[in-house]
């Protein structure tokens, strides 16, 4: 496994060089939903640039609020669009970009049978056989997972099966419940637990992953390396191991 980490490492630097010389501290704001991509990724950065990342992890929507406030930073990454920050002059014209996107799956507990979700049909039987599926109560996933059971006409027969709460993966892995919808992202990275697979097209809903520069930073080439690096197809690579899917 160290070897193959090493190997990931070389194969991002040789697919990319630095834009300049000189050396820089670049703030980074970035969705805590990639962390486990950019633990991976900076440290190849800092090495192949000698530029040093500073990374500030946090809910997307609260980082944007502090942004929008002007928080300082050299590059942001959030969730959604950052048209509104351009316009506002926060972010510079130009420079966002979609680094991916990633959409909700169903998370069993490691060696468990994984149910088939292929189909609409086939994920409203999986949830009507279910003992017990875990939600993230007050987040983005676990919203869009209650009104999808609505959509499916399945809300009520659901309800004594539902088992809201903050980290339902952990309660998978210990077999306090049998199975839990959430965002492919903390599915995989969560340990004793496994993705039986995304949602199906017709029922998924993605978040799109987008970066951009500050129209303020003192860095720009930094900054701008920083973003051509994790557009590279080495790191690309990464993301979509960590659960961000290349845009279509």
């Amino acid at each position: 496994m160290k070897n193959a980490a090493i190997a990931r490492v070389l194969a991002i630097m040789s697919a990319w060089s630095p834009a300049g010389p000189a050396a820089a501290d670049i703030a980074l704001t970035a969705s805590n939903a990639i962390n486990a991509a950019l633990e991976e990724l900076v440290p190849p950065f800092e090495r192949a640039s000698g530029h040093k990342v500073t990374m500030r992890l946090g809910v997307a929507a609260f980082l944007r609020k502090e942004i929008e406030g002007g928080a300082a930073f050299d590059v942001a990454i959030l969730v959604g669009s950052l048209d509104r920050l351009v316009k506002d002059g926060r972010i510079a014209a130009g420079t966002p970009v979609a680094l991916g996107r990633s959409g909700y799956g169903l998370a069993v507990r490691a060696g468990a049978p994984r149910p088939d979700i292929a189909t609409t049909d086939a994920f409203r039987q999986a949830m009507l056989n279910a003992t017990s599926v875990g939600y993230t109560e007050g987040g983005g996933s676990g919203t869009y997972f209650v009104n999808l059971l609505g959509k499916l006409g399945i809300a009520e027969a659901m309800k004594p099966k539902l088992r809201p709460g903050t980290n339902t993966q952990a309660a998978v892995a210990r077999g306090e419940i049998e199975m839990t919808v959430t965002g492919i992202v903390p599915i995989l990275r969560s340990k004793g637990v496994e993705l039986a697979g995304p949602l199906p097209p017709e029922l998924q809903s993605y978040s799109v992953f987008t970066a951009g520069i500050s129209s303020t930073t003192k860095d720009k080439d930094a900054a701008i390396a920083l973003l051509q690096f994790l557009t590279t197809p080495a790191a690309a690579a990464v993301f979509r191991r960590r659960g961000v899917e290349p845009m279509p």
